[in-house]
């Protein structure tokens, strides 16, 4: 039911891009909790110590983020990932969310630096496909602008319409809210990350949402490699 379609065009495009898709059943989505926000001050005093003597320039050269701005260096666009890991570790920001859902996503993404998003999966209408864009195909993105995905930039499109992108993120249609019981986590590993990290991403998120969630069902992370 969840298997993802390959377009030959993206294999042609981005050969070594990884992309990783995870789906849970049977999700609570609660605005926070407690485990999983103690997790979160752990994380980031484990970040500041490691990344907390880097400045903009070394974090760009670092594995994993250096194949994140290649990707984005093509669009002339900064990798936001970095961006958010930055408030963190040099700003002191809280990793903080209004949805457990996105806050474990969003704690595991700064961990790993994989750029990661969340569907709604039963908002979805597979099946479902990976392609590049032609400069032409559009969707309506989570803050309700439309976009026009730029040539070769990766998305995922289920029946009905273009769900996610790298650039732009993820649409508005397929957004969680607390209501969510099933969801699916895609990860667009830039070429060079690897299936490896991309999985051991995913079952983070694994972990994660089962401490806010241990009655959830659990699947095994999906990968598919453009080569």
């Amino acid at each position: 039911m969840h298997f993802m379609f390959q377009s030959p065009r993206w294999t042609e495009a981005w050969p070594g891009a990884t992309l990783g898709q995870l789906v849970i059943t049977n999700v609570n989505n609660p605005a926070s909790s407690p485990e999983l926000d103690a997790r979160a001050r752990v994380v980031e005093e484990e970040l500041r110590a490691k990344y907390g003597e880097m400045d903009r320039a070394q974090l760009k050269r670092r594995p994993v983020l250096f194949n994140y701005w290649q990707y984005y260096g093509v669009y002339d666009k900064t990798y936001h990932v970095q961006g958010q890991l930055e408030s963190v570790v040099h700003k002191n920001k809280p990793i903080k969310s209004s949805s457990a859902l996105v806050q474990a996503m969003f704690m595991a993404e700064l961990e790993d630096l994989l750029l990661t998003a969340v569907h709604d999966l039963d908002k979805c209408a597979p099946p479902y496909s990976i392609d590049i864009g032609n400069g032409l195909e559009e969707f309506t993105a989570a803050n309700g602008e439309v976009k026009t995905i730029k040539p070769n930039d990766m998305y995922v499109i289920d029946k009905e319409g273009i769900i996610s992108s790298v650039l732009y993120g993820q649409d508005q249609r397929t957004l969680i809210t607390p209501e969510t019981k099933n969801v699916m986590f895609i990860t667009y590993g830039a070429a060079g990350v690897g299936p490896q990290k991309v999985t051991k991403h995913l079952r983070r998120i694994m972990d994660y949402v089962k401490m806010f969630s241990p009655d959830c069902n659990l699947t095994a992370p999906q990968i598919q490699e453009a080569n």
